[in-house]
């Protein structure tokens, strides 16, 4: 039986979404060497990440023309059993649907977005999630949101946990401090945080946390760096980390590549993940499968995520946030105890795991589905 995926994402900097299809598609190739995919891909560059026994299609980068054409016009030739989509399908979708919806976020919190960009996803998740044979999700949390918010029938939307890459390994600190300090000057110990630069993140509150830590120790010579690709949001971040007192301690790295990343968690003392709101919260697990103590919101995916592995904090109250910090930068104890509950707690999630249970959800979906016609409107949005 054969599946088309929709993997434009992969080479786009799409950061979550691009991690998650590409770690899919691979586990695809290591869990089962029979599975048919097909991969639809919007830079030729991408096939080099995906499997190679699996046959790539060429479409749009532009998402009116994927869209609105060349994903249904691929998937008349290549006639799969269905399609996987991230939170929208083509316009006119001649296979089932089987959609990834990470979190309901643009409906919960849309002062995260732009205007256009919360009205697009409400109309088109909407109409996806109501007409796909399945809906996946990776927490229970974001499993519970969708229901709530498009009333499906329970049965039709199924929690699948993400994994954690096995690149993503402990380092020793010290080295991999010293190949952060070469690759972005950065020759202080430090406390890193990793997110787009979008609202979501709050980064904002971090900046005033990381002060708090600072003044109350004005002997601990840590910086704080923040890794993380620019977006609209990012003249709003510079902002307030130019109007920090400690405004010469805070260290932008833009986007990073997997290997960048690696060795940005190794060598770091702390890892902070102050976001507002996630659908799941990898970051979290990739700081815990480098054996790096964690600092994270109580909000959310995420205590579904860290469990009982990490330090929890209110991402509202900035004394909180700075206490968790501070408490795992001055006790050594803690925090080693700490880094091997997350080591442990990350061993416990698997792109293989995460793939086996996919393609289950495809072929019994498959067998189920009666092939409904997508069909997924987008109105003009006035900015």
């Amino acid at each position: 039986m054969r599946f088309a995926v929709d993997a434009h994402a992969i080479g786009q900097h799409l950061t979550g979404n691009e991690t998650y299809i590409r770690n899919l598609l691979n586990g695809f190739a290591r869990v089962d060497e029979r599975a048919e995919i097909v991969a639809y891909i919007s830079r030729r560059s991408a096939a080099e990440h995906i499997p190679d026994r699996f046959p790539t299609r060429l479409v749009s980068a532009n998402p009116f023309l994927r869209l609105g054409r060349h994903l249904s016009r691929r998937l008349r030739e290549d006639r799969p059993a269905l399609l996987h989509v991230q939170y929208t399908a083509p316009l006119l979708c001649p296979t089932p649907v089987v959609v990834s919806v990470h979190d309901v976020s643009f409906l919960s919190h849309p002062q995260f977005f732009t205007r256009t960009r919360s009205a697009q996803l409400r109309t088109t998740v909407r109409r996806t999630v109501r007409h796909a044979i399945r809906v996946l999700t990776p927490s229970e949390f974001s499993r519970r949101s969708v229901l709530d918010a498009y009333a499906l029938d329970e049965a039709n939307v199924v929690a699948v946990h993400n994994g954690v890459s096995s690149q993503f390994r402990p380092l020793p600190r010290q080295a991999a401090a010293q190949e952060v300090a070469a690759r972005f000057r950065i020759r202080a110990p430090y406390i890193l945080t990793v997110g787009d630069l979008q609202p979501r993140k709050n980064h904002l509150s971090l900046f005033r946390a990381f002060a708090e830590v600072l003044r109350a120790r004005p002997d601990l010579p840590h910086h704080l760096v923040v890794a993380g690709k620019e977006t609209w949001y990012s003249s709003v971040v510079h902002e307030a980390a130019r109007r920090s007192e400690f405004a010469g301690r805070i260290h932008f790295t833009g986007f990073v590549t997997d290997d960048e990343l690696l060795r940005l968690y190794g060598g770091c003392d702390v890892f902070a993940f102050p976001s507002w709101y996630e659908g799941f919260g990898l970051p979290i697990l990739e700081a815990m499968a480098c054996a790096r103590a964690v600092a994270c919101s109580d909000t959310s995916a995420m205590p579904e995520v860290a469990d009982s592995a990490a330090l929890l904090f209110d991402p509202a109250s900035v004394p909180e946030m700075s206490r968790a910090i501070l408490d795992l930068l001055l006790h050594p104890e803690l925090r080693a105890r700490v880094e091997r509950l997350g080591a442990k707690r990350a061993a416990r999630f698997s792109w293989n795991a995460a793939a086996e249970q996919t393609l289950a959800v495809y072929r019994h979906a498959a067998r189920s589905a009666e092939r409904p016609v997508v069909r997924v409107t987008v109105p003009a949005v006035r900015s």
